[in-house]
């Protein structure tokens, strides 16, 4: 198990478009991965279940993944995050 943690930088935070970008990096590892924030954990690999979170600028979320590519899941998924997925 690979565990990453990171801070949302995003202005608006995590909305429908970096959730979607999120899930579909996600859903391309074969590691089971979840997303914990807020006391919550949840299925990396579901926007509806990221979105329900409300993840807004400063909170801090911890990638987990387990599973065979997990180093390179946590790695490529806390990058996305702190790329701010595209935005400025």
């Amino acid at each position: 198990m690979t565990e990453v943690t990171t801070t949302i930088q995003n202005k608006t935070g995590i909305h429908a478009r970096p959730a979607s970008v999120f899930v579909q990096k996600a859903s391309s590892f074969k590691s089971k991965i979840q997303l914990k924030a807020k006391g919550k954990t949840v299925d990396a690999k579901s926007i509806l279940m990221i979105m329900s979170m409300g993840l807004v600028k400063g909170t801090e979320v911890t990638i987990v993944a387990d599973g065979p590519d997990e180093a390179t899941a946590a790695s490529e998924l806390q990058a996305l995050i702190d790329s701010k997925f595209g935005e400025a």
